[in-house]
């Protein structure tokens, strides 16, 4: 399943090396990312994301869970024929440059 999010994990790799590059030390750089449910397989986007700003040598300052509300356009988890329950959140992640 992975296999199919490969360019977007090469992206956000680019991502978090530029956002390291161009950022002075002790700064801080904060990203929004949702997980995902793909043939009703639940992909944990945001966990490799971290990963990959963790890599560029990133330290996570805090990781805030944003609840949404009013999804008009998902339906019940009950009333779906293969039973999950719905992805309410986002997550807001705040990363810094190390200070040297």
């Amino acid at each position: 399943m992975l296999i199919l999010y490969n360019s977007y994990f090469k992206a956000m790799a680019k991502v978090a090396k530029e956002a390291y590059r161009i950022l002075k030390n002790g700064r801080i750089c904060a990203i929004m990312v949702a997980d995902i449910r793909k043939n009703w397989k639940f992909i944990p986007l945001g966990h490799y994301v971290i990963n990959e700003f963790l890599k560029v040598g990133f330290i996570l300052k805090d990781i805030i869970i944003k609840e949404q509300h009013n999804c008009k356009s998902l339906i019940k988890w009950s009333q779906r024929e293969h039973e999950c329950y719905l992805i309410k959140h986002e997550y807001i992640f705040i990363f810094q440059k190390e200070s040297r």
